[in-house]
């Protein structure tokens, strides 16, 4: 079983980010050495995690994070990679004498390479990101925003400067440059924003021309791997989906996400009773599911959840008393619960798996990823333990998200060039030696 929350896997992406005029159109071509990075696990916080509109409206202290320098000279800096945002965005601190000592901010004034975009910039008229650019009347330059767990706001400036990740070429990026601070601990790794990782034109995979990159968390804290492009391995038989898109735009759905179709879920080999209407985006685009490295645990919409609900509880009756607590949802959001004694873990082998089927792929979801202990919630001598999947619903969330909890132990492509997502199940720490990283 994973560790406690604020525990739990939480891996130091080091990735390799070519140029686009050079590296980048290497790992770009099919056949080409692709960059291979160990990861590591990192804590965050709790609370410290900012969530852009289309994200869960509560907080998550358990993050995939990347560490790498910004500007000239370079300041060390710790982002929170995340596939479902496009912008990246770092904590600016005012001055010269900003809170950097840890990596909270980024210095803009120290840095000489460090520019705002102008109003007239092509950049600054991006229709991708869910709240628009506008522009700063007096200064001439373009503002962004972003939208907190808490509901406020942080507004900034949009900026370029030169990113250096690993010992590839320093890559010129865009990013918002934000203003508003949030709360941090010096118990944990303290976070200076956030690296977008989607499809958006403003995205630092677009920026920086990567057309396939991969990666597999592990369930240990130490052993995971990342690849920045293309992972034909032999080692690797993966099972391919293609990216949904709609042929016209819809209200909500979510076009530069990697969004996949989802045909059904089965619980210990019993397909759910869900029709195939509940799993598809409707006619808003509303009821997309989206493969998301910034979201901890998998959420389903109401229908689906209630039929996966209903069936495990069923399942595993004779292994696990229900919490039968009307009152509790975990996070918000997961409330199929149960209690186990004191001192003792759930007992996952037991537990019937959840298959999530996609056209050409599937994943499952077993053992340890199928309950979570919810740290500090007892009832009387026993333990609460909860379901890893959540009603969408309750949070509310308008969409399916698969989240990085039941990536684990997954080899996770995402091919942008045949507009793809390749899964395949493999233990991270053998796949690691497996392309010769001494973890």
């Amino acid at each position: 079983m994973p560790p406690p929350l604020v525990c739990l896997l939480l891996l130091l992406f080091l990735l390799a980010v070519p140029r686009p005029s050079s590296v980048a159109a290497e790992v770009s071509r099919p056949g080409g050495k692709p960059h291979v990075f160990p990861l590591r696990a990192r804590q965050v916080p709790a609370g410290v995690l900012p969530r852009p509109p289309s994200k869960l409206r509560f907080h998550h202290n358990v993050s995939l994070t990347v560490s790498l320098s910004v500007g000239t000279p370079p300041q060390n800096v710790t982002m929170v990679l995340d596939t479902g945002s496009e912008l990246s965005w770092l904590l600016c601190a005012p001055g010269l004498q900003g809170g950097a000592a840890r990596g909270e901010s980024f210095r803009p004034r120290a840095s000489a390479t460090f520019a705002a975009v102008p109003c007239g910039s092509a950049q600054c008229r991006s229709r991708d990101l869910p709240a628009p650019p506008s522009c700063d009347g007096a200064t001439r330059q373009c503002r962004v925003s972003q939208s907190y767990a808490d509901g406020s706001t942080s507004d900034g400036t949009l900026a370029t400067d030169v990113f250096r990740v690993g010992d590839a070429p320093p890559l010129r990026s865009a990013f918002g440059c934000m203003a508003t601070a949030y709360d941090s601990s010096s118990d944990g790794v303290a976070t200076a924003g956030l690296l977008g990782m989607n499809r958006g034109a403003l995205s630092f995979v677009s920026q920086a021309s990567t057309r396939s990159f991969s990666y597999c968390i592990s369930d240990r804290d130490d052993a995971g791997v990342l690849l920045l492009g293309h992972s034909d391995l032999p080692f690797l038989p993966l099972n391919y989906t293609p990216l949904y898109q709609p042929t016209l735009p819809l209200p909500y759905f979510d076009r530069v996400a990697y969004s996949v179709q989802l045909l059904g879920i089965r619980v210990g080999g019993k397909p759910l009773p869900i029709p195939a209407s509940v799993l598809a985006p409707d006619h808003t685009g509303a009821g997309q599911t989206m493969v998301d490295s910034g979201t901890q645990f998998t959420f389903l919409l109401g229908d689906a959840y209630s039929a996966l609900k209903a069936e495990f509880l069923t399942q595993t009756r004779p292994i696990l008393p229900a919490l039968n607590d009307p009152n509790f949802a975990f996070q918000e959001a997961f409330d199929t619960c149960f209690r186990v004694p004191g001192g003792q873990s759930a007992p996952s082998a037991r537990l019937p798996a959840v298959t999530l089927q996609f056209k050409g792929a599937e994943m499952v979801v077993a053992g340890d990823r199928l309950l979570y202990k919810v740290p500090g919630e007892r009832r009387g001598g026993d333990g609460v333990w909860c379901l890893t999947f959540g009603n969408a619903d309750m949070v509310p969330l308008t969409a399916y998200v698969i989240g990085h909890h039941h990536q684990m132990n997954v080899w996770v492509e995402y091919d942008l060039e045949r507009g793809r997502v390749g899964l395949a199940p493999v233990k991270c720490d053998v796949a690691s030696q497996r392309l010769g990283l001494m973890l």
